[in-house]
């Protein structure tokens, strides 16, 4: 049963916010993210406990740990949980598949956005529904609270918090993407959704201009108290919550395929804003018997070259590189954050909550004057005893979708993302000591059909491949004859986006 409350990564004052706080406010006031004052243990015989219960049911087992039943009773969090997943398409949610010896492939997109974002933002739209109708009960129509949810997407999470949040009574939904930076399926996901709840931006910038629009907004302090200004970002922190859940039962999935019970299990994750592959590290920080979380970066590598020097740097000259997985192409990775206040805490503040939120802070600070700083070797040391990580090119991402493709049995075919992971994955393999029983799994984080241009590259020369019939799901087909509804910003400015968002909502 849990008691946990919760605190910003940048604070030096002493605090105590409950789930809903965090959930409903999104982005702490300090410019800091939410996280638990203190990681939950598993049960001593999880192990065994836990191996057979179906997803929802560990659903429910994970996130009372961290849910107060005070907050949200056992009866609720269960029709929650059953709301959020009713939705998939695998009944077993996020199913395992074996790619080759070694190596498993975790189906992260079987959700109604068919994106790995769906698992958390479906029961993140739940949520806000669930403390809203709460809070407005009794409640006359002027009196009644809404919410503004305010988002930007590099592609994925813009369809699959509108999925979450459509027609939902009290909340409005507005998404920044940048223009011309994601796929045309992505796209057509997001601006053809008719619920007059969901409002797309299409912002002339990068993905990192419209997360920094996204997090002035939110320190807006006037703006959030007119229009209670909610985060559907992976700066919520019931998103990484969720995504804890698929670890463990993808864990307890592949045991049930080993022969052998003593393997190393590490898990690769296609990396951007490091929020899916946080949530690995805090089932790993619970007690998931974890080998290793191997972060697998594109060519915006800064997660990679932190883990080689230390030095988490913007690369400013140069900025954000298009690349062939686009939901990766970020300059600076906002869960880093996160992590970052666990490891100063275990290694240079001894534990204090304080000095801990007084040192990254003064880290954020740097890193915003002069896009950079450095950590020291015993805090990078710790992260490379939990983490690795490998940078892969566009022509590599090609490679390795020709590569599955090709080799699997039923010409298995992965999107640019997943590939990433499945690069990285055999270059971690092709190293591994051939007496070791390690077996990993890699993270598929999207539904290829959502990058045609890309899949198509790597597989038009094969004469038996269509996209259209090995690929395109009907559901995903019917898209292109949609009207799109889309508000175009002509640049990256915040008061333009404000005053966009204050003309539609009209108070």
């Amino acid at each position: 049963m849990s008691s946990q409350v919760y605190r910003s990564t940048r604070s030096s004052q002493e605090q105590a916010l409950s789930f809903e706080d965090v959930v409903m406010t999104g982005l702490a006031p300090d410019g800091g993210l939410f996280l638990p004052s203190s990681i939950p243990k598993l049960p001593t015989n999880f192990l065994e406990d836990w191996k057979d219960l179906t997803f929802n049911e560990l659903a429910f087992e994970i996130l009372r740990l961290y849910i107060n039943p005070k907050e949200i009773p056992d009866f609720h969090l269960i029709e929650l949980i059953t709301k959020s997943y009713s939705t998939f398409r695998s009944n077993q949610i996020t199913p395992i598949k074996k790619l080759q010896d070694k190596l498993y492939i975790l189906e992260l997109f079987h959700g109604p956005t068919y994106a790995f974002k769906d698992v958390a933002l479906q029961f993140v739209g739940n949520l806000f529904e669930y403390f809203l109708k709460r809070r407005n009960a009794n409640k006359s129509e002027t009196e009644r609270e809404t919410i503004t949810v305010v988002g930007a997407t590099s592609g994925d999470t813009g369809s699959a918090a509108i999925y979450g949040l459509r027609g939902k009574t009290d909340v409005s939904v507005f998404i920044l993407y940048p223009t011309g930076r994601i796929s045309p399926i992505q796209e057509q996901q997001m601006t053809t959704v008719e619920d007059e709840n969901v409002h797309c931006f299409s912002v002339n910038g990068t993905f990192d201009d419209c997360q920094d629009i996204v997090k002035q907004i939110f320190g807006d302090e006037q703006f959030n108290q007119k229009y209670h200004v909610g985060a559907v970002n992976s700066i919520n922190w019931a998103r990484i919550l969720a995504q804890q859940t698929y670890y463990f039962y993808s864990y307890f999935q592949l045991q049930k395929e080993l022969v052998e019970t003593d393997a190393k299990i590490r898990f690769v994750v296609p990396s951007g804003n490091f929020g899916d592959i946080l949530a690995g590290y805090y089932a790993y920080k619970m007690g998931l018997p974890v080998d290793k979380l191997i972060i697998a970066t594109n060519e915006n590598d800064i997660l990679d070259r932190f883990m080689k020097t230390g030095e988490y740097a913007k690369l400013q000259t140069i900025g954000v590189k298009a690349t062939f997985s686009p939901a990766m192409d970020i300059l600076i990775s906002s869960n880093f954050e996160r992590l970052l206040w666990y490891l100063i805490r275990d290694t240079i503040t001894n534990g204090d909550d304080l000095k801990t939120g007084e040192l990254l802070n003064s880290w954020m600070q740097q890193l915003k004057d002069s896009g950079k700083f450095n950590a020291p070797i015993e805090l990078v040391n710790v992260a490379k005893s939990i983490f690795d990580s490998e940078r892969v090119t566009d022509e590599d991402t090609v490679k390795t979708i020709k590569a599955v493709y090709s080799t699997h049995p039923e010409n298995y075919v992965v999107d640019p993302h997943t590939s990433v992971g499945v690069t990285t994955s055999y270059r971690f393999m092709a190293k591994d000591d051939s007496q070791e029983n390690v077996q990993y799994i890699s993270l598929a984080t999207a539904h290829p059909a959502k990058f045609s241009e890309v899949v198509n590259k790597a597989l038009d020369t094969f004469e038996q491949y269509s996209f259209e019939k090995d690929v395109l799901p009907n559901e995903l087909k019917a898209l292109s004859s949609k009207q799109k509804r889309i508000t175009f910003i002509d640049e990256a400015n915040v008061e333009k986006v404000k005053q966009k968002i204050t003309d539609i909502l009209k108070y």
